[in-house]
C-alpha cells in the first residue's frame, strides 16, 4: 500500500520551521514487526529455543 503523504516525514522540515522528532528505534522495531508479521514471529519463536536450549546444555555441561 502506498504511504500517504499529508504527513512531512521524520526528517523533513514541517511548515512551522521546526523539526519532528525522530522516530524511536522501539517505535520503528513495531512497526517492522506489524509489517512483517509472521516472519517477526517465526524469528522470536527460533531466538527463544536456541536461549532455552543453550541454557539447558550450559546447565548440563557445567553440573558437578
Amino acid at each position: 500500500m502506498a504511504e500517504s503523504t499529508s504527513e512531512p516525514r521524520h526528517n523533513e522540515i514541517v511548515e512551522s520551521g521546526e523539526t519532528k522528532p525522530k522516530d524511536s528505534y522501539i517505535k520503528l522495531a513495531m512497526r517492522n514487526m506489524v509489517r512483517k508479521g509472521k516472519q517477526s514471529l517465526w524469528h522470536f519463536f527460533l531466538t527463544t529455543v536456541g536461549l532455552v536450549g543453550l541454557l539447558v546444555a550450559l546447565a548440563y555441561l557445567t553440573k558437578p
